[in-house]
């Protein structure tokens, strides 16, 4: 079964509802606006930016075109320093994984770090209906789990709330009144996550990227709950999409100076974790048991596509943040567990597009997205395709009837002539002022939100043949 497999998602009615909640909008506009700020500012401030993400996209695209050799060599180096690779191709070939390793070490508190793979599995479920108990480490998805909810973006899961919204969330789960006050929250959230980690025995993470060359793994955070889950129980368990793997640890620094800038305007991340297999002889930390879990689940799929730019992505949300779409709707209204620009591609892809049908059209396709992308994916391009993929395969609609008849008007000049007569006298029985303020049928849905200019008086063709008469 494939990720996010749900019946279709009412984006649209999900959009207008949150263009109607003020809390979601004011909290969207002052995320955004500070992570877009940090990102331009960020790009600014290093030296030839531009090349140095078209770098990281020659790496990406030689990595994705020489796949199948590098995920043979990274299970060679994990291995070899004695971790254990196992191939999914589905999500539940995943969770199947990770509840059997649990299993088999006994494990039965499972402390989590952030990771979106995770999410795309649904792991979670299927670890607590096998016994194990989770606990997600990241405060912000540690609020959204204890919420309920999904998160609304991959850097800032829990943005759709505010500091008042979060009290209650952990006051209500926690059986205490806690203040509304931004240090009292997290030193409170500390505090219970820090007996999390002591009582875990296994501790799953996913990977920012995943070394071929050295079998190492990349975790990229801000908060030190990574560190602890790795370090405290006695198995880690690391779970990646295959794209995340890059050639050699001498690629790793390119990616290291561009994720946190696209991500939040910062020159490094506060932790940058590199993690190469179980603990080795004379070493005091680290677990015991070393699994890496490399996700297909529609990734192979896709790479033989012309949609094989999308898995260039590195998770960074900086595409979320500059598109005017997602900073008036947020990450619910998606549906899928990947939202804005990027998502309204992979969740489709990895989903289903008919599933999907308002995904590809969340996007004015200004190219701000792209702009901002550190590997400068052109998701605009790729958006397009996914709608003439629509278009090929859905039945015939008013619109397309519509074209088809536009068409055999353009090709008889004087049909067109003709349609010009009418509609100027048609159009002109609704005009007000020199605008049309309402338009029927299909019409209204362009004079809901804006004006639409009435035809003038007199034709171009009739004003041209005035001037060369």
């Amino acid at each position: 079964m494939n990720y996010a497999k749900h019946e279709h998602h009412d984006f649209a009615g999900a959009s207008a509802q949150a263009l109607t909640d003020p809390p979601l909008q004011a909290a969207l506009a002052r995320l955004t606006d500070i992570l877009m700020a940090g990102n331009r500012r960020s790009y600014a401030a290093l030296a030839d930016s531009s090349a140095l993400r078209d770098h990281a996209k020659r790496i990406k695209e030689h990595a994705l075109a020489h796949l199948d050799r590098y995920l043979e060599e990274l299970e060679q180096t994990v291995t070899k320093r004695g971790g254990k690779v196992h191939w999914a191709a589905t999500a539940e070939d995943a969770r199947q994984i990770v509840v059997n390793i649990a299993r088999q070490a006994g494990c039965k508190k499972a402390v989590k770090s952030k990771s979106m793979t995770s999410e795309e599995i649904h792991l979670n479920p299927a670890l607590e209906k096998a016994g194990v108990e989770v606990t997600e480490t990241d405060f912000g998805e540690f609020i959204i789990q204890i919420a309920g909810e999904r998160p609304s973006h991959l850097v800032a899961p829990a943005v759709h709330h505010t500091r008042e919204s979060i009290a209650r969330v952990m006051s209500h789960h926690l059986q205490e009144s806690l203040p509304d006050d931004a240090r009292s929250l997290a030193m409170t959230g500390r505090r219970v996550l820090r007996e999390k980690f002591y009582q875990a025995d296994l501790g799953i993470t996913g990977a920012n990227f995943v070394v071929a060359q050295t079998g190492t793994i990349v975790l990229v955070t801000n908060e030190g709950n990574g560190r602890l889950t790795t370090t405290c129980p006695r198995v880690h368990v690391a779970i990646a999409g295959i794209e995340k793997v890059i050639p050699r640890f001498s690629d790793l620094p390119v990616f290291l100076k561009l994720l946190a800038r696209g991500a939040t305007g910062q020159t490094l991340s506060v932790y940058t974790t590199i993690i190469t297999g179980a603990r080795q002889p004379g070493e005091m930390d680290g677990p015991e048991e070393f699994h890496l879990v490399l996700l297909d689940n529609g990734r192979s799929k896709i790479l033989g596509s012309p949609f094989r730019e999308s898995l260039q992505c590195i998770r960074c949300g900086a595409c979320l943040n500059a598109c005017p779409v997602y900073r008036r709707i947020g990450g619910h209204a998606y549906g899928g567990v990947y939202s804005g620009p990027i998502g309204s591609i992979l969740t489709p892809l990895y989903d289903s597009v008919s599933l999907n049908p308002d995904l590809p059209h969340a996007s004015s396709l200004c190219g701000a997205c792209q702009a901002a992308c550190p590997v400068k994916i052109n998701i605009p391009h790729m958006l397009i395709g996914l709608r003439q993929m629509q278009h090929r395969y859905k039945p015939a609609r008013l619109e397309d009837l519509a074209y088809a008849a536009w068409k055999e008007v353009l090709r008889r000049p004087w049909l067109y002539r003709l349609s010009l007569r009418f509609a100027k006298v048609f159009l002109r029985l609704f005009a007000q002022d020199g605008w049309l303020r309402r338009l029927p049928g299909p019409g209204s849905g362009w004079t809901q939100v804006r004006d639409f200019p009435a035809p003038a008086k007199r034709t171009f063709r009739d004003r041209w043949k005035e001037l060369n008469s």
